[in-house]
């Protein structure tokens, strides 16, 4: 594993797990934290660690920063509905969140590099921003023509997509076609107690 993947992958092994499911993540072989006193049993966490730390498995999984994060549970704060499912939708429905979900990058951080790099199309037309919200009904598609080995890489992937998208791996396209439920969405966080940390 290059040294770059590596290192985003050091999260994984302080939580003895990988976030992503990725089989080549050090965490596989090494379940424990890194260093000299890595192997000891793993001190028990207070209620402020353990709420701090699914907050950080949630930013982590989305590669966002924490500034992004708590922009984001203002904004899901806001209006009408639970929290929770908003905060969590409105992360899922980024641009970059659809791209690695749809199967047409490997990682989050390569879907991120696709979309900032513009060879992602969102009905059509160029986005570059990866914090753009899919909304339903909206296509997402990778354009074949200007990135051809990109498109390649993409095809042989063999994720499975999630319920609420439709893809069709062989012309690079996916449609949300609805917003997810909150047990859909497979990532391995408590996300009521995100919202109980930034709620302290």
């Amino acid at each position: 594993m290059p040294t770059a993947s590596r290192a985003k992958h050091k999260f994984c092994r302080r939580i003895g797990q990988c976030l992503w499911g990725d089989p080549k993540c050090p965490s596989v072989k090494r379940p424990y934290a890194a260093g000299p006193h890595g192997k000891g049993r793993r001190a028990k966490l207070s209620t402020y660690g353990e709420l701090l730390m699914e907050k950080q498995k949630l930013r982590n999984y989305y590669a966002i920063s924490e500034k992004q994060l708590r922009i984001a549970f203002t904004k899901a704060k806001s209006g009408e509905g639970q929290t929770h499912e908003k905060l969590f939708r409105s992360l899922e429905q980024r641009l970059d969140a659809m791209v690695y979900r749809a199967g047409f990058a490997p990682t989050i951080f390569a879907a991120k590099q696709l979309v900032n790099h513009g060879h992602v199309l969102v009905d059509g037309k160029r986005v570059d921003r990866s914090s753009c919200l899919v909304k339903e009904g909206q296509v997402i598609s990778i354009n074949a023509e200007k990135s051809p080995k990109l498109a390649e890489v993409a095809k042989k992937n063999n994720t499975t997509a999630p319920a609420y998208m439709e893809v069709d791996l062989d012309n690079l396209k996916a449609t949300l076609v609805r917003a997810p439920q909150v047990e859909e969405i497979p990532v391995a966080v408590k996300i009521m107690s995100v919202i109980e940390y930034y709620a302290r």
